[in-house]
């Protein structure tokens, strides 16, 4: 049978392999003549995780990441592998270490919503994980980086006042429970 196409022939192997690979030039990193681009893969994942459904006669629109948390295990599962993309998307994109810290830090607290039963979804619908490593991977695309990093810390230094209020607040109870025992319990 002849297709009118004559066959193609196998182009010859070169028997020499290069003495190096230069990295820069088959995965540029950013800010050498390249600017990462905004992924459209990450925007998908966002809109359709956190914004797929608008609630009729509000403008309120949830996605599916609440709906699938519904199914016990596997639904947490598949909507966290969904924000994972979203993770790896900024480590392409060359975000510090400190801002990928934050972004998993959003899909951290998202899957705990999902271990409350009944309003673990509610209040995953209205905390849009995966639409705020979105924002913040856009804004450093865009050029916002010291913005992202300002925020950032900002961010880590009120976690860190929390848990140094949590844990002063801890050892304050455990004096008392001593303060306690000894004037109560063991006085007589």
């Amino acid at each position: 049978m002849k297709t009118g196409i004559p066959p193609a022939t196998p182009k010859p192997m070169s028997p020499h392999l290069p003495d190096r690979i230069i990295i820069d030039e088959i995965l540029p990193p950013p800010g050498k003549g390249t600017r990462p681009t905004e992924s459209e893969l990450a925007k998908f994942l966002a809109k359709w995780l956190d914004d797929f459904l608008r609630i009729p006669g509000t403008d309120f629109k949830i996605g599916l990441d609440p709906i699938i948390s519904l199914i016990p295990g596997v639904g947490s599962s598949v909507a966290s592998g969904g924000g994972l993309i979203i993770l790896i998307e900024a480590v392409r994109s060359g975000v510090t270490l400190p801002v990928l810290l934050r972004m998993a830090l959003n899909m951290i607290i998202n899957t705990l919503f999902d271990f409350i039963p009944g309003l673990g979804p509610i209040a995953s619908a209205f905390f849009k994980s995966n639409s705020r490593n979105l924002s913040l991977l856009q804004s450093w695309q865009t050029g916002n980086r010291e913005a992202v990093r300002r925020s950032t810390f900002a961010m880590f230094l009120c976690i860190g006042g929390f848990f140094a209020l949590l844990i002063s607040l801890l050892f304050a109870l455990w004096f008392f429970y001593i303060w306690l025992l000894r004037t109560y319990v063991f006085t007589g």
